[in-house]
């Protein structure tokens, strides 16, 4: 008995190693291609249908160049501080996750670092169930493998929800500021990474205390590191004499989003990613 219990465990465990290892994604694809939609953007599009509503989007990719430094820089500050350290998994984060999780006896999406971020937006769902998380880890680091840091920042940065409708900072930057992504201010750039964890709560069209809070405290940490480029800004230790630029110490948080339009477009995402042939900056309406 027992050993049949025993053989038919292995065959599972098998078939799931199989599955898991045929419909593992192809992220090497990805060097080169933007994805033309992600798997939460299809799950957003498959909820709007069940409400009986439009399933437009408004996503447009634009290279790592057409994307504020501000907005780079708030990013990791807010969301990854060890990004350039780790190889995709913050194990220690990931540890502390884990404990938390057994104190409160229940299941949360703490300790993520940008890398699983991604995985889980490209492929997968915001379940947070073992296996869910297991899958993200091993995509993760496939990310990391065969992407470079900079690519996959600017991915996260490209495909990222940022309010009701709108992914990526291009998008979110002409829904909010009729302004495209590379002319983001700080106080801007701040807001727009304030509400990444939870971005139709804190919904950057219509700002509330704690995004407010948020992005207060990502514009200090901003300002502490001064305009040092994105692999140093969160070395242990800012230059000395090199004051932070005066934009970023006289720009208070106080930009008014303009609200996301009724009609929202859904652009098709360009296969472009040299930054000295940008894709195009025109969107079609579905």
């Amino acid at each position: 008995m027992f050993r049949r219990v025993f053989f038919i465990v292995v065959l599972i465990v098998l078939a799931i190693v199989v599955y898991e290892w045929i419909t593992f994604p192809n992220v090497g694809a990805l060097k080169d291609d933007w994805p033309k939609t992600t798997a939460f953007m299809e799950l957003r599009k498959r909820e709007l249908r069940a409400e009986g509503k439009d399933d437009s989007l408004s996503y447009q990719p634009v290279p790592y160049a057409r994307i504020s430094p501000y907005l780079r820089r708030g990013a990791l500050v807010a969301e990854d501080s060890d990004f350039y350290e780790h190889g995709g998994v913050d194990v220690e984060a990931l540890k502390a996750a884990i404990r938390r999780d057994w104190e409160k006896k229940k299941l949360t999406q703490g300790g993520s670092t940008i890398t699983q971020q991604l995985a889980k937006n490209l492929y997968l769902s915001p379940s947070r169930n073992p296996l869910r998380k297991i899958e993200e880890y091993f995509i993760a680091r496939s990310l990391e493998s065969h992407l470079t840091k900079k690519r996959i920042l600017e991915l996260y940065l490209n495909v990222l929800e940022m309010g009701e409708r709108v992914y990526g900072a291009e998008a979110a930057a002409r829904a909010y500021f009729n302004e495209p992504a590379s002319a983001l201010s700080p106080s801007q750039a701040a807001l727009l990474a304030g509400c990444l964890p939870n971005p139709r709560v804190m919904n950057p069209a219509s700002p509330d205390k704690r995004l407010r809070a948020r992005q207060r405290m990502i514009l200090a940490r901003m300002r502490r590191w001064g305009y040092l480029v994105e692999e140093e800004t969160l070395a242990p230790a800012p230059r000395k004499n090199a004051p932070p630029p005066p934009e970023l110490e006289q720009t208070p948080p106080t930009d008014t989003a303009t609200p996301v339009p009724t009609e929202t477009t859904e652009t098709t995402a360009t296969t472009e990613t040299t930054e000295t042939t940008p894709p195009p900056e025109t969107t079609t309406t579905q």
